[in-house]
This record gives C-alpha cells, structure tokens and sequence, in this order.
C-alpha cells in the first residue's frame, strides 16, 4: 500500500475549560497549542508557561462503494497526546503517545456511498520537561489498497553484502491477505538507480493463508553501486508490485521504498566506519519543535532545518528525546546527513505530570517496534537510543529493561546499533535513586556525598561524580547491554573509561557547548570516542532561559530556568528563525571547517558584570558593530580563529595582535572603544596575514528588508516560505540596534503560519501579525495551498511599508 496526503478538510475546537469552543478550519499538521495565551505559572514552566490543551479535531470522508472490498487505513504520524479517533461515533483507535504513528483501520467502520465523520480527541499538558505542542502535530496519511496487499511499511530493504564492485541487495516483503480463502499472489520488485534507471529486477510467486501473511525474500545484485554517505548522499528506489497474475489492475497493490547502499562497522580500535573511512560525529541534539510554528512538523520546516544544521557544520542529528519525523528522517537521507533515532525521555519514573511513564511497560515493546518500522530503510539512521537520562537505569529492574529493550531493538533490525544517553552523575547526586548496595560492586557512596557538599559548578560537579567509582559501577551493566556507551555529560570518563572497559566504543551523546573546544580534541584523541552531540544545535521553546547568561549581580533566587515571561532555551547554536549565533561560527572553527575568523560583540549592558555562566550559556555577544549607544567605555571584542594570532582592526587602525588557536581555546578578546565604521579581524598565519572577516556599522538611514526562501509542494500541496525581515541601513546593513514593531499582511492564496524574532523572553505570541524585531530581525512563515499570487507586506511606525510576491500569479 502506499501513503497519499490525507487532502480533506478539517475543523478544530478548544474542549479546555466550561463550554468547547466554537470549531475553525484548520490546516493539518496543526499545533493547538502555540495560540494559546501563556500563564505565569510556574507549574507551566518546563512548556514555556504555555497551559495545558484538551482539544478535537473533525473531517468528513466519503467512502465510495468499490471501497468495501478494499483495506483502508488512516495514518496519524503523531497525534500530542493520548489521543482517541471515533468514526460515526464509535471509537476506533487510541495513542496514549504523542509521538508514535496511530494506524486506525477502517473497513469495519465505514459507511459506503456516504459521508463519514471523523473526530480526534486529545490532551496535552505538563507531558514533557519541554514545549511539544498538542494536537495534530504531524501529517495525516490516507492507504487505500487491495484486500491481499503490502503494509505500510511492510518492506525492509538490507545491503548485507557489498563494495565497491557490486552490492547484493536484500527485500523482504510482508504480503497480508484479508480474505477468507488463500490466495496466490506474483510480486515483482524492481531495483531503480539514482538517476531512476532499472539495475534489477526479480519476479516470484507468493501463496498466503487465509486471513494470514507471508513474509517474501528477494535478493538482487547491483553492479557498481553508488554507495551513500555524508558526501554522497546516493539513494536507490525498490518499486515492488504484488497481482494476480492475469491481468486484474484492481488487485494490483504496490510499495516504493528509498534506501541507501552502505556499510556500517564500530569497534573501539578503529571507531565509526561507514564504508569502511573513518567517520566523527559532529552532531547536534534537536528537539521537535520549529520555532515560530511550534509543534507543527510541515515537510519544508523540517527539511530547512536540516539543511541550516548541515551548512553549520555538523554530520549528524540525534532527536531529542522523542522519534524524528519522517519528513525529517527524508531530508536527512537526501542531504547526506546521520542520525540517533530516540525513543523516549522517561521509562517508568516520571519526570513530569502526565508524560507517560505510568503505562510505559505496557507500551514500550510497540513504540519501540513503529520507530524501527518507521526508520530501518532510512540510510541516515545509524544509531538507535532507547532512552535519555533514565534514573531506573542504576537499579536491578532497570538493568534487566535495558537489556530486554536493547535486544528487542536488536531482533528488530539487526542492522543498525543501540544506545542509551546516561547520565552517570545523576544516578547518586541530590539521591536521586534508590541505589541497592549490590549493584555499587564494593564501591563507596561516601565520595560521592562529599563532591555533593562542595562548592562546584553543575558541570565540574557532573564531572567530579562522573569518574567515581560508584558511578563507573551503576553504569556498568547498561553499557554492558548497548553497543555504545552514550554519554551525557560525562567527558571525564572518556579517557579513564578506555583502561577500564578496552573494548567499550563511547558517543558524547550530550555534551556541554561551551566545552566544544576541549571536547572535539577528546573526539579526535581517542578512536573510541566516534562524536559529540551538543546541546543543543537549534534552539527550541520550552525549557525556557536554560542557556541564558547568569551575572554574579543578579537578583537572588535566580533558578536554572528563567522566570515568566521567559520561552525560549537560549542554549542553541542556531536560533529559532534559522539564524547561526556566535557559538555555531566557534564550534566550525573548531571542528578546522572555517578558516576565516569571525567576530563577536558582547552587548554594552553586560559590560563590567562577572560571568557566572551556566554550562549550556554562550556569551552575551552578536556579530555586530552597530552600537551608538555604547557610550566611552570600551566594548568587549571576541573573535575566533584557529590562527596562532589574530589582529583587530578598526576603521583600518590596527589595535594590535592577540593569541588564538587551540592553545587559548580558539578565541582572543580585544577593548574596543567604538566608533562607527569597519571593525576587521585578520587571522595570522605564521606572522603573516591571512583569512579575514570585517562587521560594518549600520548607516542612520534605515528601511526593512525581505528575502525569502520558497519550498516546493508536499505531499498534502503545503507550500511554505520563510521570510526574514530585517532593519536594514541603505547598503543593507543590518541595523542590529532598531528592534521595532512590525506587522505583517498577507495578500492571496495564503495564510501566516507563525511569525516571531528569536528574543528569549517575550509575552508576544508566534500566531499574531505583529511582532518587534530581535536584534534587526524576524521570520514569517507563510503557508499557501499551492494556489499562486501570494503578497506578503511588512509596515513599521516610521518606515515605508515593503511587500515581496511570495508566490508569483
């Protein structure tokens, strides 16, 4: 069977509260949540003080007569959360995830030759430690196929034999017959080329019981094969058809799958290969959310973001803490890029209200299977996390889950390789597990309580506790149970760990920002050590002011999360409207991917403060040289290069040479009185000059600014451009300095999606036209059906309005 774009319309209403709201038409995929008035309430925090959502979504289906001798099915790929679907009234499916596919069957449901109504219930609230939205979050998909047809994602495409020469290819097919008698089936499977030629074909007869399955096994060799990897991304097409034989086309079913020729091998002597050339994870931990949409998961937003993360350098994706989306998993095949695929943030100790782990027992084995199933032809994925950070893991019931999620995961798909993101540190700080004396192995606890009541830093702490041995103990039969041992936080064990456990292969599977500099020399150091993940790579709602800068003058009982109206983590390397900050450009320098300097400016109201930095805080800094209001006292000039030295240069005077490069961790900071003009940096190279960047300060004459980046059609007809407007002088500099208000019309065929600036802290809100600039700039998103003649026009107290054809008429 094949998945179409679930094309009908549909109508949501809000159920929180008296009386439901009055319905509205909506577009699929929708978040319910992210136009909801957000509360200061500090139960609310962890969602970006967004409350909870009860909602229900609505749509009619006609189902034709000739239906009722087909199978019809209705895919949700994630419903947030425990959702229920009714037709005509009956229930027909429950979800408790937010983030596992929801299959609903149809045939015993539908009335035929008429309308039939279907209605999606949810709820969402204080499920996670971060914002996921609520609702309809990611594509609906409609399969309408014969009754003796292939599942949805009933074919599993392997390569378990090949190089450079040829590639034997291996299709195991799933054949379901729904009716009361065998049959006999002919499936024939076609192999397509990256440039869509046909490099094989085989064709063979399949007999299936009544109301049975049978499982088909094809082998097809491929001569030369066009092997993907980061570089070449390179994908294949398997095109199976199953008939009857004779000729009868309404018995014909048929599944296309998109897969990838490579070779996986992992030991701790020779680390990651994919082709047999060594590999390093230059990874990013990415939550779901797309910033100014929310939880909405639209084809194009997940491909641009893939896209964004790719040209800031990084190889690799691990979604956090939930399983990517398709459309997600598709860009990552298309553009070369790796993934860790994630279950879940809890198994059965909850870390919030209403996240599910009261009936994780219960449902991890088929949560853990839709993943598989969604994933395994997907070349990109690597790497399987069976859990982030999970307490029970230090306990004798949680070793015994571990192993058995470990091998299931295993049994599944024996192809790719299992990890788990452990976090040693928490299993014995602030007690926060029962630990059973058996399990420490002789290990003390002692240590461990007097690193708790010294005075340290949560990362020096983290660390401290990381590589005792309690730690190393109740660590032991985890990693024991996993192919490689992901670490979170735990960099002070990668070295120590290798004399201990020879054979363990070690993934920083998340790691502190800030540390990237020594981290990556741990990476390339130790063959053992195959990447580092940081949190995070894009920045994300919820969890809000986590990566904010902490001063040693602010108010007492600051927490690790900021205060209302804080939204946004601030811990990401690239903002939420798409935008790379300081922190990104540093760790390119470091990965040795940017040769050219590059500049940042700490902003005036930060100058003279002592830093007190959290472990996920950059800087307070932007690329910028616009500050007329910065008054005498010089300003604090961070440039980063992996040049011994680096000069500074301002309006062609130079300010003198500063040392860089690795031995001072990549960066040099300069005193720099300002004065308007050209602030340059000049990477020297032996004495001589080299690479340079330059920040020009922006004119007085000001006007905005659009651009936009258009994408092509999804399945369900969605387009989406993504607007940035920014404040720009006459030779369109941006004015960093002119955070005014814009507001936003969008004229034709299309609608405003969401619109907002990457300002952390802000009671505005993504679904309202009007929006103030953050440092110069915002994003609109504008969703059009696929109609043309779209405008999108931006007007500003002050300024000449501006308008740009988004689609052409």
């Amino acid at each position: 069977m094949q998945r179409d774009a679930y094309s009908r319309p549909w109508e949501y209403r809000e159920l929180t509260g008296g009386s439901p709201g009055d319905p509205r038409p909506v577009a699929v995929p929708h978040d319910a949540v992210l136009a909801t008035a957000r509360v200061a309430d500090s139960r609310q925090m962890a969602s970006g003080y967004f409350p909870g959502v009860k909602g229900e979504y609505r749509t009619r289906i006609f189902a034709p007569v000739d239906w009722h001798d087909r199978h019809v099915v209705l895919e949700f790929e994630a419903v947030h959360r425990s959702a229920a679907v009714f037709l005509n009234g009956d229930l027909a499916a429950r979800q408790p995830s937010g983030t596992t596919a929801l299959l609903v069957e149809l045939d015993t449901f539908l009335r035929y030759g008429a309308d039939n109504e279907i209605v999606v219930e949810f709820r969402a609230d204080r499920d996670a430690r971060w914002y996921t939205g609520g609702g309809i979050i990611r594509p609906v998909h409609l399969a309408v196929g014969p009754r003796v047809h292939i599942p949805l994602d009933g074919v599993v495409v392997t390569t378990p034999e090949h190089d450079v020469e040829s590639s034997l290819v291996q299709i195991i097919t799933t054949v379901h017959n729904r009716e009361t008698v065998p049959v006999v089936r002919w499936l024939e499977t076609s192999m397509l080329s990256p440039a869509g030629d046909v490099v094989g074909v085989d064709r063979t007869r399949v007999s299936v019981p009544a109301g049975g399955e049978a499982e088909v096994s094809q082998r097809i060799l491929v001569e030369a094969p066009r092997r993907w990897s980061v570089d070449t991304p390179d994908l294949y097409r398997a095109t199976s058809l199953l008939t009857t034989g004779d000729g009868d086309e309404g018995q014909t079913d048929r599944s296309d799958v998109t897969f990838g020729i490579r070779s996986l091998h992992l030991d701790a002597r020779r680390g990651l290969r994919v082709n047999g050339q060594p590999v390093k994870l230059r990874g990013a931990c990415v939550h779901a959310d797309n910033g100014v949409i929310g939880g909405a998961a639209f084809d194009a937003a997940e491909v641009r973001r893939v896209a964004i993360l790719q040209a800031a350098g990084f190889n690799a994706i691990r979604s956090a803490h939930q399983p990517m989306s398709r459309a997600m998993l598709d860009a990552c095949d298309r553009l070369g890029m790796l993934v860790m695929d994630e279950l879940t943030d809890v198994w059965t100790v909850a870390k919030s209200p209403e996240d599910g782990s009261d009936v994780f027992l219960e449902r991890w084995r088929s949560d853990l299977e839709a993943m598989v199933r969604k994933d395994r032809n997907h070349p990109s994925v690597i790497v399987y996390s069976i859990g982030n950070e999970i307490p029970e893991a230090a306990t004798r019931s949680g070793s015994a889950l571990t192993r058995a999620m470990a091998a299931a995961t295993r049994t599944l798909d024996p192809t790719r390789y299992v990890t788990a993101a452990v976090n040693g540190a928490l299993f014995v700080m602030d007690e926060a597990v029962d630990i059973d004396p058996e399990l420490l192995g002789g290990a003390s606890l002692e240590p461990v309580t007097e690193i708790n009541a010294r005075s340290l830093s949560l990362a020096e702490r983290m660390s401290s506790l990381a590589v005792t041995d309690a730690v190393a103990e109740l660590t032991e039969e985890a990693y024991g149970a996993l192919d490689i041992a992901g670490m979170n936080y735990q960099d002070a064990r990668y070295e120590i760990d290798h004399e201990r456990y020879p054979h363990r292969v070690i993934v920083g599977s998340e790691t502190f920002p800030t540390r990237i500099d020594r981290l990556w020399g741990l990476v390339l150091a130790n063959p053992h050590v195959i990447g580092d993940f940081t949190w995070t790579g894009w920045d994300y709602l919820g969890e809000p002011g986590l990566g904010r800068m902490h001063y040693r003058d602010d108010q007492p009982g600051g927490g690790a999360l900021g205060a209302y109206p804080f939204l946004l983590s601030s811990a990401g390397d690239i903002d939420i409207t798409g935008e790379r900050r300081p922190a990104s450009y540093y760790r390119e320098v470091v990965y040795g991917l940017r040769p050219e300097p590059f500049i940042a400016v700490r902003r005036p109201r930060t100058r003279g403060r002592e830093m007190k930095p959290a472990p996920w805080s950059w800087t307070d800094s932007i690329p910028s040289w616009t500050w007329p209001d910065a008054g005498a006292d010089p300003l604090e000039v961070e440039v980063y290069s992996d040049a011994d030295e680096v000069e500074l240069f301002l309006a062609g005077s130079s300010l003198g040479r500063q040392p860089a490069g690795v031995e001072h961790g990549f960066r040099a900071l300069f005193a720099v009185p300002y004065v308007p003009g050209a602030l340059e940096a000049v990477a020297v190279r032996d004495g001589i000059p080299a690479e340079r960047t330059a920040l020009q300060a922006a004119g007085t004459d000001r006007r905005l600014a659009l651009s936009a980046e258009l994408s092509d059609p999804d399945a369900a007809g969605h387009c989406l451009a993504f607007v940035v407007v920014e404040l720009v002088d006459d030779l369109g500099v941006r004015a960093t300095d002119g955070d005014v208000e814009i507001e936003i019309d969008v004229d034709g065929a299309g609608a405003l999606q969401g619109f907002g600036s990457a300002r952390p802290e802000t009671e505005e809100s993504f679904a309202d036209s009007r929006h103030r600039l953050y440092d110069g700039r915002a994003l609109a998103v504008v969703r059009s059906s696929g109609a043309s003649g779209v405008v999108l026009t931006a007007s500003a107290p002050g300024l000449p309005s501006v308008s740009l054809e988004v689609w052409a008429v």
